[in-house]
């Protein structure tokens, strides 16, 4: 299961809205014959490309997915019908698929087909894979990400403004494949104003994201590059059942201090992702990575779980998945 974890993670950024399924066919002898994962809207599914890899040898094997399979007619035919059709004799399942299209039906039909079915095998590691797709179909609302650069002490910008560059050209690339992974980035009109960024993916492939600006349409120049975007006033909370009726999977917020600060008190943050430097402002009155007012006392303070640090040149990226984060059910 975690291998077919690590080829649904390599199909991530081409499959939205649909989930970045893996797949592995294994032998009765336990030796792994093929593999798949989830082509682009329209393409085959990751089970039946890794039944067609495995021809022959799939009669009487073993099928891991990390999501259940389909059992409905979508742009594609029921995965569970070429699995019967197959002769696959186990199908093994991380997280049964939330859709109400599916929702515990594939597994049903499989059952009734004949065939064992297990649930739950490595279901945390699928559960962090498809986090995004998971919230989605559990909330409608897309799983948001904050992004931001800082020093070591905390500061985004000096006190004259200037933030370029913060970190090194590696944190810069990895944020642009974060970016390239999302299906929606959004930011403050004042940043619009201030940085005039285009919010395409450059560094990185994939596409780019639909640009969402935190403003009204005339706050920003109409030479902006930002244009075309999608412009929002109001509830954070809208914004977000907006986005996810649009088959939002992923938001990335790239906002500044005052936009971070707001998704953060509202509570619709699920990861942090902070690419520190290994740099000190050296005092107060360097911009804090939020504004606006937080917790005032040490039991009101946020608290998340770390899910990952690691290098990158001479800077660091941490994670932090929020509590929000870790309530995917």
């Amino acid at each position: 299961m975690r291998k077919a974890v690590e080829v649904g993670e390599a199909a991530r950024g081409t499959t939205s809205p649909n989930p970045w399924v893996g797949a592995v066919v294994v032998g009765a002898d336990g030796s792994e014959i093929s593999t798949g994962a989830t082509s682009p809207p329209g393409g085959p599914h990751a089970e039946v490309l890794a039944l067609r890899a495995a021809g022959a040898g799939a009669a009487g094997a073993t099928l891991y997915s990390t999501l259940e399979p389909c059992s409905h007619h979508g742009r594609t035919p029921p995965c569970v019908d070429a699995i019967v059709k197959a002769g696959v004799a186990k199908v093994v399942v991380g997280v049964v698929d939330p859709d109400e299209q599916v929702s515990g039906r594939g597994v049903a039909k499989l059952r009734a087909a004949g065939l064992e079915v297990r649930v739950g095998i490595a279901s945390q590691a699928v559960e962090v894979s498809l986090a995004a797709y998971l919230k989605h179909r559990r909330h409608g609302r897309p799983w948001v990400v904050v992004k931001l650069a800082a020093t070591l002490d905390g500061r985004i910008a000096a006190p004259d403004g200037t933030s370029k560059w913060i970190t090194g050209r590696e944190a810069r690339a990895d944020a642009h494949r974060l970016r390239a992974l999302s299906d929606a980035v959004a930011v403050g009109a004042a940043t619009v104003r201030a940085d005039d960024p285009a919010l395409t993916v450059r560094d990185a492939v994939g596409r780019d994201p639909l640009r969402v600006v935190l403003g009204s349409p005339g706050a920003v120049d109409p030479g902006a590059k930002v244009h075309p975007a999608l412009f929002h006033e109001g509830d954070l909370g809208d914004l977000l059942d907006d986005l996810g009726g649009r088959g939002v999977l992923q938001l990335l917020v790239e906002g500044g201090a005052r936009v971070a600060g707001e998704f953060h008190r509202l509570g619709l943050v699920d990861q942090y992702t902070l690419y520190f430097a290994p740099a000190l402002m050296g005092g107060d009155d360097g911009l804090a990575m939020f504004a606006g007012p937080g917790a005032t006392t040490m039991s009101a303070v946020s608290r998340g779980r770390i899910a990952s640090v690691r290098s990158l040149g001479a800077d660091l990226r941490v994670d932090l998945v929020a509590g929000a984060g870790d309530d995917l059910r």
